[in-house]
Formats: C-alpha cells, sequence, structure tokens
C-alpha cells in the first residue's frame, strides 16, 4: 500500500471515528421538550447537559448565555455548536449573542419572562412526575377579556377550571387567585409554571380539591426600574399597585358572575410567586375578610419580622389568635439556594404564635421548578 492510499485510509477512518464519536453523544441524548415542532436541537444528555446548534455562517462570534457564557464553535459548515456544563434540573430562560446582538433560538419555544420573550429550555427533573402530563381526566385553561376601567383598556386573564366542571353543572368551586413575578405575565403559570397539569395529577389522586384558579396580569410585567432622582421606596409602592383594584374590583366580580365559584373568604385563596408573592402579602393581609388561605413563593412582605411583626399590614399579625382563626394556611415557599430570609420570616412568625407552614425546594433558586414544587405543596393544603 503506498503512502498516499496509507493517508487517505488513515482519513477516512479518523472520520469515522469523530462521526461514531458524535454519534454516540447524540444517541446519549434527546431534544428538549421545549423545542418547536421537529427540531432536533437543542438536546439534552444523560449528564443534563445541554447541546446547541446554530446555523450562522456569516457570523464572527456566536455564545450561548445560559445561566453562563459560552463560546461556540463554528465548523466548516458554517453551523456553530457548544454543549453546557451540567445544568440544573427545571426551566431555564437563555438567549443567543450573535455577534454582540442578542437573538431568541429559532429552534426553541419562546417565553415571556425577564420583562421580554425569551428562549427557553426544559431539564428533566429527579420529581418531574407530578408535572408531566398523564392519562387522568385533564381540566381546562380558558382565556377572558373585559374592559378594565383600572387599566383603561382590555384586560387578559386565563382561568383554570377542573375536569368535571362542565359534567356537573350544578356543582360550585372554591377559588385560587395566582400571580407570577416581575418581568411576567399571565401566561407565566400556564406556560412556564404547568399549573394545569399539577392540579390534574392532583385531583386524580386526590391529594387536592377541585378548584378554579385565576391567573392575571399583576401590572408588573416590566422589570422594576426607578427614574432619575426618584425615591426608589415611592417608586417601589407604585410598582404594581394598581392590580389591587384590579383583582378586588373587576377580576373577583367578573369571575364570580362568570364561573360557578363559591363567594365566601373560606373558599377563597391567593399566591404568588416573587412579586407576585409581595403582592400577595399586600391584598391578603390588609383583606382578611376576603381571604383565607395565603401563599407565599419566593415572595413575602419588605419589612423587618424581628422588629415590625406587630405593626406592618395594620397590625394583622399584632393579635395571634384571630389571625391564626381567620387564615386557614399561611404558606411560605423558598428554594433552597435563594438564602435564608424566608425561613427567617417563618421562624419569627412562628414565635410570635402565628401559624404558617415552611417548604424549602432542595437544589433550586429563584427559578420554576421552585414555584412549581411550592404549588404543588400548596394547593393540598386549600379548602380541606
Amino acid at each position: 500500500m503506498n503512502k498516499k492510499i496509507k493517508i487517505l485510509v488513515l482519513l477516512i477512518v479518523m472520520t469515522c471515528v469523530c462521526l461514531a464519536q458524535n454519534n454516540d453523544l447524540y444517541e446519549n441524548s434527546k431534544p428538549a421538550s421545549t423545542n418547536i415542532p421537529g427540531a432536533e436541537f437543542p438536546r439534552v444528555d444523560g449528564q443534563l447537559r445541554a447541546i446547541f446548534r446554530v446555523a450562522a455562517p456569516d457570523a464572527q462570534k456566536v455564545q450561548l448565555d445560559l445561566l453562563s457564557v459560552y463560546d461556540m464553535v463554528k465548523g466548516e459548515d458554517g453551523v456553530w455548536t457548544v454543549t453546557t456544563k451540567p445544568l440544573p434540573p427545571g426551566f431555564h430562560y437563555y438567549y443567543l449573542m450573535i455577534d454582540g446582538f442578542r437573538f431568541s433560538d429559532p429552534s426553541s419555544e419562546s417565553f415571556f419572562g425577564v420583562g421580554r420573550m425569551m428562549s427557553g429550555i426544559e431539564i428533566p427533573a429527579p420529581d418531574q412526575d407530578f408535572y408531566t402530563p398523564k392519562n387522568v381526566p385533564h381540566g381546562q385553561i380558558r382565556e377572558c377579556y373585559y374592559l378594565s376601567d383600572v387599566r383603561k383598556g382590555y384586560n387578559r386573564f386565563f382561568v383554570y377550571t377542573p375536569p368535571d366542571y362542565d359534567s356537573n353543572p350544578k356543582n360550585h368551586y372554591p377559588v385560587l387567585y395566582l400571580q407570577h413575578g416581575m418581568g411576567e405575565d399571565e401566561r407565566g403559570w400556564v406556560t412556564q409554571g404547568k399549573l394545569n397539569i399539577i392540579i390534574d395529577n392532583l385531583i386524580a389522586e386526590g391529594l387536592c380539591k377541585p378548584m378554579v384558579i385565576v391567573v392575571s396580569n399583576g401590572e408588573c410585567s416590566t422589570l422594576f426600574r426607578p427614574k432619575p432622582g426618584e425615591d426608589i421606596n415611592k417608586a417601589r409602592e407604585h410598582f404594581g399597585a394598581n392590580f389591587t383594584p384590579i383583582l378586588l374590583n373587576e377580576i373577583i366580580p367578573y369571575v364570580e358572575k362568570t364561573f360557578r365559584v363559591f363567594t365566601d373568604r373560606d373558599h377563597r385563596a391567593m399566591a404568588g410567586l416573587s412579586w407576585g408573592g409581595f403582592q400577595t402579602f399586600q391584598i391578603t393581609l390588609n383583606n382578611l375578610d376576603k381571604f383565607s388561605y395565603i401563599g407565599g413563593f419566593s415572595g413575602a412582605g419588605m419589612f423587618n419580622p424581628e422588629t415590625e411583626l406587630t405593626t406592618v399590614y395594620n397590625g394583622v399579625f399584632k393579635d395571634p389568635e384571630s389571625f391564626n382563626k381567620k387564615v386557614h394556611a399561611f404558606f411560605l415557599g423558598i428554594g433552597s439556594e435563594e438564602g435564608p430570609h424566608i425561613k427567617s420570616l417563618s421562624n419569627a412568625l412562628t414565635k410570635a404564635g402565628i401559624k404558617n407552614v415552611y417548604y424549602e425546594s432542595q437544589g433550586t433558586a429563584h427559578e420554576w421548578l421552585t414555584w412549581r414544587r411550592c404549588l404543588y405543596e400548596f394547593a393540598q393544603l386549600l379548602f380541606k
């Protein structure tokens, strides 16, 4: 065999080895569940690494921003690739940077979060069974519009009705008003949060009561940015403040007129994540005549529980016996990676005689897996 033939054979063998290695890599991976229909990339492998391929033949630099910034490598075919380090389980926003400009990934679904439309990727979680669709009866997500006097325009919100809502027309149901966080909107709990799947599964297992769930725009879909020279505390007071009259004076009356729900406080709950948790405290603790179940997911009041506990919210915590009689469940949830502030609040409340349920999502931060788990736990406490 002459030298040229030997080199040619060696190149063919090396090419086959490289292809086999690539195939092995891809064989140990699956398209992300958040991909658009038919898209093979991004993929997630057995180590929870994400593999991305982006066609940008004329680009000079392509990066992936997904919890960290990754430089992608350009192939001879003009396709840029990168494999991330192992990623935390759950849902994560990301975007592509191409020659300094930010883009959504055309191969992934887009989601409204962080005040803009973002690509998102779902990384399998060990406990994802509770938010995975199953062969059980399913409820419905209904889209509602009305003309808002407060907003001076049409207001959209979504309503989850349980599986037996239409088949049992004489039944009435309790209501959970469930809020998104800052930089998100009424779509968040339906798309990123998978609330209908979580509740469907809980109802099917007999772990929670059938209920109606209302998810509304909390007037905090932009990110909080005080104007130059503006007092930050006053700016914070006004941020999302219109949601209180919208909920109390417009959404609740609309829901109670349109859907078969109970209208008393014992059958009405409210919860929210992050800024929606703050709004939940602001609304419910100042209106205990209207709510008897309260949940904060990575969100609570902005006060010092050691020094201000008896004065905040018009002194609602001053009489523990009265509070405990009115509030049937007071839930405080947080991710274990978010810090100790909610645990400290829970401890201060307990010390003061205020009954509360503390829940910590292990291994998660300020993210949707934390809040899915919080909803799963909170829903089981409701309307018992």
